[in-house]
C-alpha cells in the first residue's frame, strides 16, 4: 500500500532543482508518496502539468509512516517561498 500527499506553490526566484530537466520555477505542486517499507518519493510539477519530475537529494526513509504528513509539510514550508 502507498501513501500520497500533494500541494501547490510557489517557487524561490532560483527554482526548485529536479534530477530530469534541472530548475523548473513558478507554480509548482509537490507531491511524497510512501511505500510500505518506509521509502519516501518526493516529486513536483508545473501546476497543472501532467509530468512529474523527481527530487532525489529530498527523499527519506520513514521510521514511522504516521511521519509522512510532517515530512510532507516541511518539504513545502522549505519549497514554498513566494518572495525568496
Amino acid at each position: 500500500m502507498s501513501s500520497q500527499r500533494s500541494s501547490e506553490f510557489k517557487a524561490a526566484p532560483g527554482g526548485v532543482m529536479t534530477d530530469e530537466v534541472g530548475v523548473i520555477t513558478g507554480d509548482l505542486e509537490l507531491r511524497t508518496s510512501h511505500t510500505e517499507d518506509g521509502m519516501v518519493t518526493v516529486e513536483i510539477r508545473y501546476a497543472g502539468a501532467d509530468e512529474w519530475y523527481r527530487i532525489s537529494a529530498a527523499e527519506v526513509k520513514l521510521h514511522d509512516p504516521r511521519d509522512h504528513d510532517a515530512i510532507h509539510t516541511a518539504l513545502l514550508g522549505v519549497l514554498h517561498r513566494p518572495l525568496g
